[in-house]
């Protein structure tokens, strides 16, 4: 079930990237860009340092299915 927020960035407002490329998307593009698109967390003796209740999550906002690719990084002095 999609989950639809009404207040900020609504889909149903109007973009120039949808004015523009005619897919109905520019809201996807907006709410992206507030969350980034990339992350850095670094490694203690092998392990996330993440908080008690952090989680790595992907989202996608686009409004339509695609073929997406996840890319993991990991550098160190090993």
């Amino acid at each position: 079930m999609a989950v639809e927020n009404t207040e900020i960035i609504p889909q149903n407002q109007h973009y120039a990237h949808n004015a523009r490329w005619g897919d109905g998307n520019g809201h996807s593009h907006v709410r992206a860009a507030l969350l980034k698109a990339s992350l850095t967390v670094p490694f203690v003796e092998g392990r996330m340092t993440l908080g008690t209740w952090q989680q790595i999550v992907y989202i996608d906002f686009d409004n339509r299915s695609r073929r997406r690719e996840l890319v993991v990084q990991v550098m160190g002095d090993g």
